[in-house]
């Protein structure tokens, strides 16, 4: 559950993480390579891909402390639910809307 959240987090800040960092979390979190097959893949040790998921790690969580973006994402979806029972009729606005506020919209 926590790597679920931390997944979501991942793609809320990642943009935030350099390149390399990027790349390291994107093969650990989304590909599920091990720390071996991405030390192979990246000419480096076990250790330095241990080190990095965890600087990474900690800084996502950083961000999500300081900035509360996933809270005030779900509380702006909660809002967007409540008005669109009495306003049916912005059905679709309102679906798109939370969808970017998912972080849904990847490749759109």
């Amino acid at each position: 559950m926590a790597d679920l959240r931390f997944s979501r987090l991942l793609d809320r800040y990642g943009s935030l993480l350099t390149e390399t960092q990027r790349e390291i979390t994107d093969l650990y979190y989304n590909y599920d390579l091990s720390l071996a097959e991405i030390a192979e893949q990246k000419e480096c040790s076990r250790q330095s891909v241990s080190d990095c998921l965890a600087k990474c790690r900690k800084k996502i969580e950083w961000y999500e402390e300081n900035l509360h973006a996933e809270e005030i994402a779900s509380g702006a979806i909660d809002a967007l639910n409540a008005f669109g029972k009495d306003h049916p009729e912005y059905g679709a606005e309102i679906s798109k809307i939370i969808r970017l506020l998912k972080n849904e919209n990847q490749g759109e």
